[in-house]
């Protein structure tokens, strides 16, 4: 897998293993490449202190530099003729290439949250299906894949069908509300938001602490909404409390089990349902 991402990452230019358990052996690598910027000469460097300098005012836009972050599993295919019949059975099924793109974003960001963490910087950046300016699946010979390129690839578009669905929360409307200031977002909102992508990058036992928090502000700030649908999942909410409580108790000491992170997928979902009803309806 390979995301194409327009600027630098946070992560500098390398090869990271990638492993489930210390000293387990390396299920893959992660590779990071920044090109230079289309047209720019070598990359400048970073001067302490620069004082300001007049900015001209017909300036072009600056070029900005590509960074390719390709996954690459460590075992290997049996022959060049197993790695064709594997693209070509991953290229015809739009379930699997939505598949391998969502684990190979998950990894992505799984490197950048480590930056952050290293780095003690709150506001890391975070990767996106629509963020990247291409997507690619394929094979590649080792010295290929360790430079960033293949044998044989193909691009993976995104699909229509969730950017029509983004387009029914009508986001351009409401972020010029909340930017106009005739709107005020929710604070559950946040916390959903993060425990979707703690969960969604297996940070279970931050989900877990997220969603307990966050089902509390639903009920706190929501609590009193008509709508006979979000009553019954408010109400819904309100009986897994103790549940996600306990949860996040213990995940304070350990990772959440499979039952428990199979329970905080559903109180997740109908969070989020509560949510975008809200969101569509206007509420």
């Amino acid at each position: 897998m390979q995301l194409e991402l327009a600027g630098r990452t946070a992560l500098e230019d390398g090869r990271y293993p990638l492993r489930e358990d210390a000293g387990a052996e390396p299920l893959g690598v992660l590779i990071v490449q920044a090109d230079q910027a289309p047209g720019a000469g070598a990359r400048p460097r970073r001067r302490r202190r620069e004082r300001p300098r007049p900015a001209d005012p017909a300036a072009e836009p600056q070029a900005v530099p590509v960074t390719r972050v390709s996954i690459v599993e460590a075992e290997p295919f049996a022959g060049a003729e197993a790695a064709r019949r594997w693209l070509g059975e991953v290229s015809a099924d739009a379930d699997r290439r939505e598949s391998e793109v969502a684990a190979a974003i998950a990894i992505a960001n799984r490197a950048l949250h480590a930056s952050s963490l290293a780095a003690a910087e709150p506001a890391g950046p975070q990767v996106a299906r629509s963020s990247a300016i291409a997507v690619r699946i394929g094979y590649g010979t080792g010295d290929e894949v360790a430079a960033g390129r293949w044998t044989e690839a193909v691009e993976v578009p995104e699909e229509r069908g969730r950017v029509r669905r983004i387009d029914a929360l009508r986001p351009t409307e409401r972020v010029a509300a909340i930017l106009g200031a005739r709107e005020r977002p929710l604070a559950c909102e946040t916390l959903i938001l993060r425990a979707r992508a703690d969960l969604d990058a297996g940070r279970d036992r931050e989900a877990a602490l997220q969603l307990r928090a966050g089902v509390e502000a639903i009920l706190a700030e929501l609590g009193e909404e008509p709508s006979a649908e979000q009553r019954r999942d408010l109400d819904a909410l309100a009986e897994r409390g103790e549940r996600l409580a306990a949860i996040a108790q213990r995940g304070l000491r350990a990772r959440p089990t499979a039952e428990e992170r199979a329970d905080l997928a559903d109180a997740l979902a109908v969070a989020e349902r509560v949510l975008r009803r809200r969101r569509i309806l206007g509420g």
